[in-house]
């Protein structure tokens, strides 16, 4: 799914050049000796990360099996991406050869892959929980992929019916496999995949709090490493060295003055002075979990309206983790943190506060649910999000505080600690 920090990739400045939770260009010039203090001392983490296991990742097929036989599905087919990385810990890109994995409803999964691709893709599938015994049906470059997926199917006793389409499969694919079984029915896979995936368990939990952990540490040594001069591009590439320190790949989008009123930044070079204010939103992966943070912060002194303008933020931020719980629809926290800047005289509607309170969070840094106006889905435990209301004003300043939220039985907790000035951020 496309995320912010995809989004940045394409927009920021050439010199910090941002990826999905990735390192700055500016990264691959800096090495040990040149690190900051700050940054010199950090230890890494890398230790306090345990992999997701294949017993859990074949709880987690039968789960899906389960929401198949609830939404009458007979299959669902997952290609590259972090479902297919979810369910069965294989780790694949998507180009324009079709590489499957189809889980029926009964019986085994079996992978349909290109066949100079094969050995490849079985070294991936059978150390997961498809096993040694994998089926695996191999096409040449002058052969139907999607023959192939209708065999697989047939073979396990499916020839009508439906099969689920996870969300991020391309058009090409999904439209060649029902060219292939016209006498089946393609629906959205989502409510399967996404049904699984938006409720975390404790170990998913404990890897996105040790991913926000990482990222916040990044950030604070970044943050006392910062000089009067740098531009934006050489900032953030203290905050991805900041992160290879600490054991994983991170980043973050730094945006300068005037230019962090545009909430994904622009292209225009920036150089941070005394008085700058600083927008900062990235953060990294543990073993496939995200952390999403953004801390705003000014170097040396804040103007007052920066100051009465963080205290409105940091208020909407606070409402919003209060108001959050089980059972209370996803848009009532957007509801919440907004009515706060608009009766602080920011609004309307998106008038300051232009996009929603939050998103899911998970193996994609932005997935379902969404905190969004209109959004009627209750809330349930173990549910994660991100908390990030801002005010940006056009032409002279932005201010957005995010952490990631955790709803609890009885309520909900962010994984770290809310920002608390524009002069000490940490």
């Amino acid at each position: 799914m496309t995320s912010r920090r995809d989004f940045l990739g394409a927009s920021a400045t050439a010199a910090a050049a941002v990826t999905l939770f990735g390192r700055t260009a500016d990264a691959s010039t800096t090495s040990p000796a040149d690190d900051p203090p700050a940054i010199a001392a950090l230890k890494s983490l890398r230790d306090k990360a345990t992999p997701i296991s294949v017993a859990e990742r074949q709880a987690r097929i039968e789960r899906a099996r389960e929401l198949m036989r609830a939404n009458a599905m007979n299959a669902l087919m997952l290609t590259g991406g972090t479902s297919l990385d979810y369910f069965t810990g294989m780790r694949w890109g998507l180009s324009e050869r079709l590489l499957a994995v189809v889980i029926p409803v009964r019986g085994n999964a079996f992978l349909v892959t290109p066949k100079f691709e094969e050995a490849r893709a079985l070294e991936q599938a059978r150390t997961g929980p498809l096993g040694a015994a994998t089926e695996v049906l191999a096409w040449e470059e002058d052969e139907s992929p999607y023959a192939l997926v209708a065999s697989g199917l047939r073979n396990r006793g499916i020839a009508t019916g439906t099969v689920g389409v996870e969300e991020t499969v391309r058009w090409q694919f999904s439209d060649g496999v029902k060219q292939a079984l016209p006498q089946m029915s393609l629906v959205s896979g989502t409510p399967v995949s996404a049904g699984c995936r938006m409720v975390k368990d404790a170990h998913e939990i404990a890897l996105m709090r040790l991913a926000a952990r990482v990222t916040l540490t990044a950030y604070e040594a970044a943050w006392k490493s910062l000089r009067e001069g740098m531009t934006q591009g050489e900032f953030s590439a203290l905050v991805s060295r900041a992160h290879t320190k600490l054991g994983f790949d991170g980043g973050a989008g730094v945006q300068v003055g005037q230019y962090s009123a545009l909430p994904h930044g622009s292209v225009t070079p920036q150089v941070i002075r005394e008085g700058s204010i600083l927008l900062m939103d990235g953060g990294c992966k543990v073993e496939g979990y995200s952390s999403d943070i953004s801390r705003t912060f000014v170097m040396g002194k804040p103007t007052q309206k920066m100051k009465d303008v963080f205290e409105i933020v940091h208020r909407a931020q606070t409402v919003a983790l209060k108001t959050a719980r089980p059972g209370l629809a996803c848009g009532e926290v957007d509801a919440a943190a907004r009515k706060v800047i608009v009766d602080a005289g920011y609004g309307p509607g998106y008038r300051y506060f232009s996009h929603r309170v939050g998103h899911g969070l998970g193996m994609d840094g932005h997935e379902w649910p969404y905190l969004v106006k209109g959004n009627k889905l209750p809330m349930k435990p173990h549910m994660t999000f991100s908390d990030e209301p801002g005010i940006y004003i056009p032409g002279e300043f932005g201010l957005r505080l995010e952490d990631d939220l955790h709803i609890l039985d009885d309520g909900a907790e962010l994984f770290t600690p809310q920002s608390t000035s524009l002069e000490k951020p940490f």
